[in-house]
């Protein structure tokens, strides 16, 4: 009987232990402290990669969260990275409330390069850097 209860006490603080640890996310990444699903009807460009028509995570990687410049961009199950640099961080104008992603310009035929990506609820906005 006593076997019982230590086994179910032991059982239980482990798993307390366990749920209790802070998460941490594949690959030495820290966890996202924003991450934002955009879906493009046509293909875009990104500093050094063309994307096809899809959806997309974007994400502020790591503790810092607003005031770091990093972001990535991978595929929609963040298992694929097409992107991870650090970008800008600029005021969101308040023309582009409702905005999510502002683009460039690009030559006929081209995919129109990301200029700045604004995700929901922030004031700033993550402005890529093409060379």
């Amino acid at each position: 009987m006593f076997t019982r209860i230590l086994s179910a006490t032991a059982a239980g603080a482990l798993l307390i232990g366990l749920t209790a640890q802070p998460a941490t996310a594949a690959k030495g990444w820290l966890l996202s402290n924003h991450t934002e699903y955009l879906t493009f009807s046509a293909p875009i460009a990104l500093p050094g990669v063309v994307l096809a028509a899809g959806t997309y995570r974007f994400d502020v990687p790591g503790e810092s969260g607003i005031s770091n410049g990093l972001v990535r961009v991978s595929s929609k199950d963040g298992r694929r990275i097409y992107l991870t640099q650090f970008a800008r961080i600029v005021n969101r104008p308040d023309t582009a409330k409702g905005t999510h992603v502002t683009f460039g310009e690009a030559k006929a035929g081209s995919a129109p390069p990301v200029n700045t990506w604004f995700p929901i609820g922030e004031d700033m906005g993550r402005q890529f850097i093409y060379n």
